[in-house]
């Protein structure tokens, strides 16, 4: 049987295979090597396999939520976007001229001493308030009073020379009369009483003068001011020719503010000040622009201008009662220029920048049926019919509590072009034209609006609106 079958198999071409036989004579099947690297392409081709088909489902889901979403949006209808509301208001503006500014004592003294000698004792503290003749340091006095009383011994001297010449030129006058004396004699004596005369009046001169000098071994405030740091310890020898002083004593009630103001605004000035006859109010203000430190008055306009920054040099004075400002300090100053009498301001942040310049969000009639109009807490109606809209994702606004979007009116809103002044003050804008007092605009929120969007006022301190940069329509 099988030698029957190798025959079979051996006539048959496609089937002939060379066999090995063992000791019995069975065929032994020739072993062939494994390929290498079969199973980890297996592997690799699997994964990618079934990355295929993960991202496959994933991307089939997406579209089915998306579509889901689309068809829920347009059930729902318009978005309603939440958004804080202001009113325009009108009021007396103040103009403003802005600048920075140091500030000056009214008076600085550097105190000398005016005669040599040693410093015998320092009268004031460092940062002590003294007035005008308190006593700030006593020199050794002993010196100027000894050349004061030498000075009146000398006179007392003369004055008895003087006296014996005045008797004898008594004498001289009967002499002469009689002629006795020749006109010599009579002359000479003469000369001799008026020379000790003179003598006596240097003498009293000197005697005035050794009084000034020890005068001013006491060394007294010429102003009224605040001690600085002492310059010369007690002890010392000090001389009138000294460059450092004792101390600098500076004026701080009033004080000054030294300011620069651009040279184009010197016109505006000029008439402004022309046409109120009076002196323009000045304000000093923090380097934070918010802290006011003082008010006070303009004082000097600077005679010339800086040709090297065009600018103006102006100073203002300040009672500076609370001690606000300090010498050395610098801050910000605003001069007053005018007040705008019932100008239209709004709230800064309501002012939106476009490409045809500045804009606001002016809240018009609502959209849909009437209802009963309620009151929210800040003032913005609400309407029991009309649309109603879902509440925003995240909200938690409980029911039928200020905020709940079904007691609220749905409104909508236009862009309004509006012209803005340049100073905006406190947080408010002036607008020059655009708007009317009483008009209601968006104050935040309108980062999601659009001309003709429909929104709902939240409250402003109840509900919280996100708000985006403001750069204009979205």
């Amino acid at each position: 049987m099988l030698s029957d079958k190798l025959i079979q198999t051996e006539s048959q071409p496609g089937l002939r295979k060379m066999t090995d036989r063992n000791a019995s004579g069975q065929a032994i099947q020739p072993t062939q090597p494994a390929k290498p690297g079969g199973w980890g392409k297996t592997f690799v081709i699997s994964a990618l396999c079934l990355v295929v088909v993960v991202a496959g489902i994933w991307l089939v889901r997406r579209r089915q939520a998306a579509t889901a979403n689309t068809a829920g949006a347009a059930r729902m209808g318009p978005v309603v976007v939440p958004i804080v509301a202001g009113i325009v208001a009108q009021k007396d503006v103040p103009i403003y001229m802005d600048g920075l500014g140091t500030v000056q004592a009214f008076n600085t003294v550097t105190v000398h001493v005016r005669v040599d000698g040693q410093l015998k004792k320092v009268a004031f503290v460092e940062g002590q308030d003294v007035h005008v003749g308190d006593v700030l340091a006593l020199i050794d006095p002993d010196p100027y009073q000894a050349a004061l009383e030498q000075a009146k011994a000398k006179k007392a001297q003369d004055q008895a020379q003087l006296a014996n010449a005045q008797a004898d030129m008594k004498r001289e006058v009967d002499l002469y009369a009689a002629k006795v004396d020749s006109q010599q004699v009579y002359d000479t004596q003469k000369a001799l009483v008026d020379q000790l005369a003179a003598a006596v009046q240097a003498d009293q001169a000197g005697i005035d003068s050794a009084q000034v000098n020890l005068n001013y071994t006491t060394v007294t405030s010429p102003i009224e001011g605040r001690t600085g740091i002492r310059q010369v310890d007690q002890g010392n020898i000090v001389h009138a020719a000294d460059t450092g002083g004792l101390v600098v004593l500076t004026q701080l009630k009033p004080i000054s503010v030294v300011f620069t103001l651009p040279e184009q605004d010197l016109e505006d000035i000029h008439k402004e000040m022309a046409a109120s006859g009076q002196a323009l109010k000045v304000l000093a203000v923090g380097r934070d622009n918010s802290t006011l430190l003082g008010e006070g008055i303009l004082a000097v306009i600077d005679n010339e201008i800086d040709p090297s920054t065009a600018t103006l040099r102006l100073k203002a004075n300040f009672p500076n009662e609370n001690l606000g400002l300090w010498p050395g300090q610098f801050v910000n100053t605003r001069l007053q220029l005018t007040t705008r009498k019932d100008a239209l301001v709004v709230p800064a942040a309501a002012i939106q920048r476009g490409p045809d310049g500045a804009y606001v969000f002016v809240i018009t009639n609502a959209k849909g049926g009437k209802g009963s109009a309620g009151k929210h807490p800040d003032g913005s109606a609400t309407a029991e019919a009309g649309p109603k809209s879902r509440p925003a994702a995240g909200a938690t606004t409980p029911p039928g509590k200020p905020g709940d979007s079904a007691n609220q009116e749905i409104l909508s809103v236009k862009i309004q072009p509006v012209t803005v002044a340049a100073q905006i003050e406190a947080g408010e804008a002036l607008v020059e034209s655009g708007l009317k007092k009483g008009d209601r605009i968006v104050v935040d929120g309108q980062y999601k609006l659009q001309d003709g969007s429909q929104v709902k006022i939240s409250p402003a301190k109840a509900a919280k609106v996100d708000s985006g940069p403001e750069d204009g329509i979205q």
